[in-house]
């Protein structure tokens, strides 16, 4: 069901400590007295299914919480946000919330996202209010505005520091009571599940405890590509993929069954289609 019309600015606040949401709240109340807070949260997971369900205008999204981060739950949102909100419902502007961290804010920098610094600063909140009055002013194109928060969000997930060592080459997976060495280049897929990582080759599946998110930057990004935010493929083993008419993508890899769904943040690695 969809939520019911507003004409007030409307916010969702994603924070795990109670008492800085609660401040920022206080603080939002003060800076832009006509912003409807519909919701606080305090996990990633929940940041995304209640931002579906009440369709803000603006996120004020932690960095770091409980299960999903801040920039992995935009990511999710915005996978879902086309096909479970209306067309004519833009995504919300995106402000994100976190402790001094320069590589951080560096990022945010470069890819023109806002940021709020943790404690919030009133002078620091009305600089962020007024550049968020600005950018719902101007929103008439929400398909436009769709595919620009999809770019910064790609930039955001692409800004990784240099790996300290060469690609990995081996892993080292259990089997019963042995070790097994899976040269890397043999992976079809790395699939992210529950706190595992799936190793799926043309012949085996292995789990292995190494986060995707840690396991990725020991990859050879030449070679293994992000196509969701829990899977990467070999891109040599790849055969096809495929467009369907809401224009999602999937694809299908030599020597695997079945298909893989294509996030739309990575669909731009097969726009050339």
């Amino acid at each position: 069901m969809n939520p019911t019309p507003r004409t007030a600015p409307s916010a969702l606040i994603a924070e795990d400590e109670p008492l800085l949401a609660a401040a920022l709240q206080a603080e939002l109340a003060r800076a832009w007295p006509e912003l409807v807070v519909l919701a606080r949260v305090g996990d990633g997971a929940s940041a995304v299914k209640e931002a579906l369900r009440l369709q803000p205008n603006v996120l004020f999204f932690d960095i770091r919480m409980p299960g999903l981060s801040g920039l992995d739950a935009a990511a999710e949102l915005a996978d879902a946000w086309e096909s479970q909100t209306p067309p004519e419902r833009a995504f919300p502007a995106l402000v994100f919330v976190t402790a001094y961290d320069q590589y951080a804010l560096d990022a945010f920098e470069a890819h023109a996202v806002d940021y709020l610094l943790k404690p919030v600063q009133p002078a620091r909140l009305d600089k962020t209010v007024a550049k968020l009055k600005q950018a719902l002013s101007r929103r008439n194109q929400p398909a436009t505005d769709f595919e620009a928060t999809l770019a910064k969000l790609r930039g955001l997930l692409d800004t990784k520091p240099a790996p300290a060592a060469p690609p990995l080459k081996v892993l080292q997976v259990s089997v019963g009571t042995a070790i097994r060495l899976v040269p890397v280049n043999e992976v079809l897929v790395f699939e992210a599940a529950d706190k595992y990582v799936q190793v799926l080759t043309a012949s085996h599946e292995y789990l292995i405890r190494t986060p995707l998110k840690d396991l990725l930057p020991q990859l050879d990004p030449a070679v293994f590509w992000q196509i969701h935010r829990g899977t990467a493929v070999n891109a040599t083993c790849i055969d096809a993929v495929t467009r369907d008419e809401a224009g999602k993508f999937s694809l299908s890899l030599h020597g695997r069954p079945g298909k893989l769904a294509v996030s739309r943040l990575y669909a731009h690695l097969f726009k050339a289609m």
